[in-house]
């Protein structure tokens, strides 16, 4: 283990209907500094697929970039997931947020049918390759399964979501809040978050849980 662990955080946006959840994605980044450990945000230079007003749940019309909304987030130190090396890191982490589900890939409109955005698996795959442990929270784990196909994850107990990720060869174990699913062989840890309907404190306790399940797989080396 290096002596400052280093996490790489992919986000999808900013805000829970079009991007990254921002309270899932700012206990991920506190739980990490928490540890002593470091972390760099990425997210793929791309457009949003909608914008939505947040107070009404309606699409606005507008177009805005991924990358640029996701940089409120980390307060712009951010960078474009292309750039993303493994050899930098020791762990990577995708908040949740409905952006994962439309911006890192098209869960949210193909379902069990969807892609990932080129430039996010070649990230996944990368860190896999080189043995970095992988996390996603609430959504996020759509994302996992359709790179990684047989992983063990959750995504919480909504069954219509969970038959989905099956049908993606994923194993899904139910989970309750806080709860974290480890899947040993894949290096990958999940945890529900925002899938269930959840209090801040929630929140942090399965961000925390999180990622003290990569630290372990850190430790381990």
């Amino acid at each position: 283990m290096t002596d400052s662990p280093r996490f790489a955080v992919l986000l999808s946006g900013c805000g829970v209907f079009d991007g990254a959840e921002v309270t899932e994605s700012v206990l991920t980044l506190l739980a990490i500094d928490r540890r002593g450990a470091s972390y760099q945000c990425f997210a793929p230079d791309v457009p949003q697929m909608h914008v939505i007003d947040h107070r009404t749940g309606q699409p606005t019309g507008e177009t805005r970039n991924v990358l640029t909304e996701a940089a409120r987030i980390p307060r712009g130190a951010i960078k474009d997931i292309a750039e993303f090396n493994p050899a930098d890191f020791d762990a990577l982490i995708l908040p949740g947020g409905f952006g994962a589900a439309k911006n890192l890939c098209t869960f949210a409109v193909d379902g069990p049918d969807c892609t990932v955005l080129p430039a996010v698996e070649t990230a996944l795959k990368a860190a896999h390759g080189a043995g970095l442990p992988i996390g996603a929270l609430c959504i996020a784990p759509a994302v996992i399964a359709r790179v990684f196909g047989g992983v063990t994850l959750t995504i919480g107990s909504d069954a219509g979501t969970a038959e989905a990720l099956t049908k993606m060869r994923a194993n899904h174990q139910a989970t309750t809040h806080g709860e974290v699913v480890v899947d040993p062989a894949l290096k990958i840890v999940t945890s529900p978050c925002y899938m269930l309907d959840a209090t801040v404190s929630q929140i942090a306790e399965g961000t925390d849980n999180a990622v003290e399940s990569l630290m372990e797989f850190i430790r381990q080396g």
